[in-house]
């Protein structure tokens, strides 16, 4: 008995020391968010997001799957208890931490932004009275344009996904949408959307962050933090924006 005990603990101590037993996670996204998550040709989801944290979980230690659920389900997922964490550039704000959101550190800081459709004569807020604008429900674009709505007089159109969002002001149901500006930005000049950012239209913006939505989960954000520090330390942070903001 004494040797089997000592087998035991000597299989288990190659299989620590080999990684085997590292913390394994389940990671929600929304791969409609290009370049920070998206799907490429192949099939592959990669983007910022992706890459960073791949390189945390590689700098940390631990490993996970990545599901693409789309941005309620990733939530409903992560508060359901059905997913550990959420990274699908989700804002840091103060009214998502109050209701329940556990946020890691910043790793992007990205502003909102008014887009139109190309040629449109939409030029400024003022512009929009009267008129519908479409947004994307529980994003930081939805809270930009719920913030300017009673100011401007417009009304707003809520869309549960970004391409049905933008489709809408292309397709003139809509005559203007709310975005994160980086967002905008690739999916007008990668993918040859006949739209165009209204120039001045951006707000103050807030960073990026990773999410948990249980307390209990706390440790998956250290590790996300230690690693974010070591791979902007080291150089793999700067590495990862250049690749997709050339």
């Amino acid at each position: 008995m004494k040797k089997l005990t000592a087998v035991v603990l000597a299989l288990t101590l190659c299989l620590c020391a080999c990684g085997a037993l590292a913390e394994h996670f389940v990671i929600a996204t929304d791969t409609v968010f290009k370049p920070f998550e998206y799907t490429d040709a192949s099939g592959n989801f990669v983007g910022i997001d992706v890459d960073i944290l791949a390189a945390i979980a590689e700098d940390q230690g631990f490993t996970y799957d990545l599901n693409s659920l789309g941005w309620d389900a990733a939530i409903a997922a992560c508060q359901a208890g059905q997913a550990d964490g959420m990274i699908a550039g989700a804002s840091i704000t103060d009214a998502r931490k109050e209701s329940g959101w556990i946020f890691s550190d910043g790793y992007y800081n990205a502003t909102q932004c008014m887009t139109v459709a190309a040629g449109s004569k939409i030029a400024s807020f003022a512009d929009l009275a009267g008129k519908p604008v479409a947004v994307k429900t529980g994003t930081q674009g939805a809270t930009y344009a719920e913030s300017l709505k009673d100011e401007y007089g417009f009304t707003i159109t809520y869309f549960e996904d970004s391409p049905t969002m933008y489709q809408a002001v292309i397709g003139g149901q809509c005559v203007a949408c709310f975005e994160d500006t980086p967002i905008m930005a690739a999916t007008i000049k990668e993918n040859g959307v006949p739209m165009q950012i209204v120039e001045g239209s951006e707000n103050e913006g807030s960073p990026y962050g990773f999410a948990i939505f249980n307390a209990e989960k706390q440790g998956l954000v250290d590790m996300f933090n230690a690693g974010l520090a070591n791979i902007k330390a080291n150089g793999k942070y700067d590495e990862i924006l250049a690749k997709y903001f050339n």
